[in-house]
């Protein structure tokens, strides 16, 4: 059974090619992503990789927790499922319509 790993402290310019490298050191890849920002286009500087065993994933934990990689120390863990999160409001308690005013205003 494959084991998705969280990998964080990812520099903001590696692809994804370059993190499967990377961890196919460990054992077989099935996926690679890197988290991209919708707004920005660019990385968030984490990610996730499938490994196709539970072995291969700790051998990969093992292997890349806490060590550098371009620059940057990685954080390597199994990844927990995501958390349902509350609706945004917007940054304040308006019911999530935002600010407004602000305009001159006539009477």
């Amino acid at each position: 059974m494959a084991t998705k790993l969280y990998v964080g402290g990812l520099p903001y310019s590696t692809q994804e090619g370059a993190l499967k490298e990377l961890f196919s050191q460990a054992g077989t890849v099935v996926s690679a992503v890197i988290i991209m920002d919708k707004m920005s286009g660019r990385s968030k500087g984490f990610g996730f990789v499938e490994m196709s065993t539970n072995d291969e994933a700790q051998k990969a934990i093992s292997m890349f927790n806490d060590q550098e990689f371009e620059g940057r120390k990685l954080t390597v863990n199994e990844a927990r499922p995501m958390e349902a999160r509350p609706p945004r409001s917007g940054g304040n308690d308006r019911g999530g319509y935002g600010g407004g005013g602000g305009g001159r205003r006539e009477y």
